[in-house]
């Protein structure tokens, strides 16, 4: 059985502290039933999206897995029954529609590192899509109007310039927060 002494609690306080808190090791007040119970709540919550999203993540990789090497097994068939621009069109559709897939697993990885949403892989799964769908129409034997195509290349180019203004924007960001760490706003 160890003993503690008041010191070595405070000493524990302290130190489980979030980075920050003013208390400097004075225990901080336990507040009211309600503010336990929003505590809790939160972190029950929170742990339960982290469950889900790694399920979700779990999933997307395996129906990954199964697009890719479906895809692999149909180029060879397809290539020898319907020519091979036919099977090089319908193998990078499949591939293309992987590289969303994995974008979107990315995209919940970072969620769960950080615990909040970033609007770059978001804006990389819609550049992708449109691309891919650019690509297909045109591998296929469909024809596109001149104005469905002027839509998809101008959705290229909005995401092209979303993902430039936040770069660029994040970067600014960044380099202000860490040339000056205190905020000496008015």
């Amino acid at each position: 059985m160890s003993q503690t002494s008041d010191g070595d609690e405070l000493v524990a306080r302290a130190q489980a502290e979030p980075p920050g808190a003013a208390t400097h090791g004075v225990p901080a007040p336990t507040g009211s039933p309600g503010d336990w119970w929003s505590r809790t709540s939160s972190a029950l919550t929170e742990r339960a999206q982290d469950v889900v999203s790694s399920i979700v993540a779990a999933a997307l990789i395996v129906l990954a897995g199964a697009i890719l090497v479906a895809a692999v097994i149909d180029f060879f068939p397809t290539s020898r029954h319907h020519g091979l621009t036919t099977a090089a069109t319908d193998f990078l559709d499949k591939v293309l529609l992987v590289l969303i897939l994995v974008e979107i697993v990315h995209t919940v990885v970072l969620s769960l590192r950080a615990h909040e949403l970033a609007a770059q892989p978001f804006l990389v799964v819609g550049l992708v899509a449109v691309i891919r769908k650019i690509l297909f129409a045109l591998g296929s034997q469909e024809r596109l109007s001149n104005t469905t195509l002027g839509i998809y290349i101008g959705m290229v180019a909005v995401f092209v310039a979303a993902l430039v203004a936040v770069e660029v924007f994040g970067h600014r960001r960044r380099t202000h927060s860490s040339d000056d760490p205190v905020d000496r706003r008015p």
